[in-house]
């Protein structure tokens, strides 16, 4: 499937406080949600010491990455742009110096960051016009170790208008209530994008409805 990249609307409302606030609070309630996130931490290596997590929010899914790790000397860094998201991930680490914030907007090119072992990101990509997500994978490769892993939990595409309606009125929501700031692109595209780019290992390794998780490694 060729992805219609000229007709995404680049609006983004996670820059309101409010925007922000209110996803935290239903955050917890994201149907299978736990599935996804435990079934990510399965592909984390567990000799990893220098985790990234784009696109953190309050820092929930690198807090399981590091409780699942629970290494001695690991380095991570958070990266959102949201001011509300950097407030709460702040106050998550408070005290705690291994972990490195970032404040930067995912739709500009990554600042430089040094190499990681495993990069993660949870239901952030799909905010991203679609150009600007493939051009984000290739910065992902480019900053993994030999060996290194990629995982995204994220929200795709649905491949009917009906099989779309459905999963919204799953999670208690409806087309006219959408969140704007979504762009969603089908699995397949995206899975296409990360071997095009160097990946290898590359699939999804759980899916419910549009929540999937792509897992991409490089050589």
């Amino acid at each position: 499937m060729t992805p219609n990249i000229t007709m995404n609307t680049p609006v983004n409302l996670w820059t309101s406080a409010d925007h922000a606030h209110d996803y935290l609070e239903r955050a917890d309630s994201i149907p299978h949600r736990t599935e996804g996130e435990s079934t990510l931490l399965e592909f984390i290596p567990k000799t990893a010491r220098r985790v990234l997590d784009l696109g953190t929010g309050n820092g929930r899914l690198l807090a399981l990455v590091k409780s699942a790790l629970a290494a001695a000397g690991m380095e991570s860094v958070a990266i959102d742009f949201s001011p509300a998201m950097l407030e709460a991930v702040a106050e998550r680490f408070a005290g705690d110096s291994s972990v490195t914030i970032v404040a930067h907007n995912l739709d500009q090119a990554l600042p430089a960051l040094d190499k990681f072992d495993a990069i993660v990101s949870c239901f952030a990509i799909h905010h991203l016009v679609h150009q600007r997500k493939r051009a984000l994978y290739a910065e992902v490769y480019s900053l993994l170790n030999p060996g290194g892993v990629f995982c995204n939990l994220d929200h795709v595409a649905s491949p009917t208008q009906r099989m779309h309606e459905e999963f919204l009125h799953s999670m208690g929501n409806t087309v006219e209530k959408e969140d704007p700031s979504n762009k969603l692109l089908d699995l397949e595209t995206q899975l296409l994008w990360l071997r095009e780019i160097g990946f290898v290992d590359v699939d999804c390794l759980w899916k419910w409805r549009e929540l999937a998780l792509l897992v991409g490694r490089r050589s």
